[in-house]
């Protein structure tokens, strides 16, 4: 049984009810997501071989501080840094430290930046110099995946078609779509209800309704899809050590379809590829 409520009397916690917001609540995010938005369009040009993930990490703490703003996962569950930077193999929740960027390497960089109590998340991959040709396309396959998940969402839909439109495209593409990490509702709360996997079956899953908001985070593998925490307890990685690679939008859904929060101000959806004419 699927539970849906106002978001203005539901209480500030994750209860398993599903929050449908206002016309208010969406102007809200799109100002929190705007800024995130912003932040991950100043790192396309700062992400080159020799740059530190702890100096990209402090970029983004300062960022949000000069536009009074907080990292939502800095302090979260004792987590000590203002985003997550997943190199290579890392899937998700890699974090930043002292080690320089190589060139070849292809990093996730997501960002969530608390504005006015609301939760702008999204990320990026960023390819650092010249990168391969397969690393090149994982990131088109999974930035198609995103997409492709996102058009799949109008109310009256379940949740399980934007996993079945993700998953059917990655695996026609030989990727393999990771099971282990899902999307999830956002917005006054960091994580809330419902998760959204993206994997499954157009008939599976909570019927979407107008005023849901959540993000589609895919995290596709080269190789196989199953992966493992390291022993920080944060970084998860592939099995195989085949790399992996994750896009982020932040959405809301509207009367005929979505709206996309998270889009680049600057046309840098996808940094390092062509861009797109969708």
């Amino acid at each position: 049984m699927v539970n849906y409520i106002e978001a203005v009397s539901a209480p500030l916690k994750n209860t398993g009810a599903i929050r449908l917001y206002t016309a208010d609540d969406f102007a809200g995010m799109r100002k929190a997501c705007l800024l995130t938005a912003r932040c991950l369009d100043e790192l396309a040009a700062i992400v080159q071989p020799g740059v530190t993930t702890n100096a990209i990490d402090r970029f983004v703490f300062e960022f949000g501080m000069d536009h009074g703003a907080l990292p939502a996962t800095l302090n979260y569950r004792g987590y000590t840094k203002s985003s997550c930077t997943s190199i290579n193999h890392v899937v998700c929740h890699g974090i930043p430290d002292d080690k320089p960027l190589r060139e070849g390497d292809i990093v996730n960089i997501d960002v969530t930046y608390i504005l006015d109590g609301w939760h702008g998340d999204s990320s990026r991959m960023y390819p650092v110099g010249v990168i391969k040709r397969a690393s090149e396309r994982l990131l088109e396959v999974t930035y198609e995946c995103l997409m492709r998940g996102i058009e799949a969402v109008r109310p009256g839909a379940r949740t399980g078609a934007i996993g079945e439109a993700i998953q059917t495209y990655a695996e026609a593409e030989r990727c393999s779509v990771v099971r282990d990490f899902c999307g999830h509702g956002v917005g006054r709360l960091f994580h809330d209800s419902p998760n959204i996997l993206h994997y499954g079956r157009a008939d599976e899953g909570p019927e979407m309704k107008e005023g849901m908001i959540f993000t589609i985070e895919p995290m596709i593998n080269l190789g196989k899809p199953h992966v493992k925490v390291l022993s920080d307890g944060w970084t998860a990685v592939t099995r195989d050590r085949s790399p992996s690679a994750q896009y982020e939008h932040a959405i809301g859904v509207t009367a005929t379809g979505c709206e996309i929060f998270t889009l680049s101000p600057g046309g840098f959806d996808r940094p390092g590829l062509p861009p797109l004419s969708r």
